[in-house]
């Protein structure tokens, strides 16, 4: 039986979401909930890996890490051998913070966080020699204008 939402999920969740390093406290309060119900609320919905993980956001720009460059990857391989090695590139490779196959034109979108314009350079030239790809194209982010992992529970009927 899958698990359940209801409103108190929600509104601990959007709580962990804009801040997982809340104090139980603080979070049960916003929520009008006691610590104990919201702590085992919390350890359920991690255990049905509705909360998969908690983590922390670095500030990539005060880090150095400046240059976010999205990169279109087209294929004219799909096998499974070749899918198999272009997972392991992805894997082993910690400049890229996403990556998604896609519909459409192109197979394949990264974003890469790197240093500047040379550590893509870097980045790229050791990407082409792990995978035989048809054809890539990197488009540098001038701005970013929103980010975040955050869901919109809002629109979560209510015990969904």
């Amino acid at each position: 039986m899958p698990f359940r939402i209801d409103n108190l999920d929600k509104k601990i969740l959007l709580e962990l979401q804009r801040d997982a390093s809340q104090a139980l406290e603080k979070i049960a309060r916003n929520v009008n909930s006691s610590k104990t119900p919201v702590w085992n609320r919390i350890r359920k919905m991690q255990k049905n890996n509705i909360i998969k993980k908690q983590t922390v956001v670095l500030n990539a720009d005060v880090l150095g890490y400046e240059a976010c460059f999205f990169v279109l990857i087209r294929t004219s391989e799909h096998g499974p051998d070749w899918q198999a090695k272009f997972l392991d590139a992805l894997r082993d490779k910690p400049e890229i913070q996403e990556a998604h196959r896609l519909a459409g034109e192109i197979d394949y979108i990264l974003k890469v966080r790197v240093k500047n314009a040379k550590a893509y350079d870097s980045f790229y030239q050791n990407l082409i020699s792990d995978v035989n790809v048809h054809s890539v194209s990197a488009l540098l982010s001038m701005e970013e204008l929103k980010a975040g992992n955050e869901l919109p529970l809002q629109s979560l009927s209510q015990d969904q």
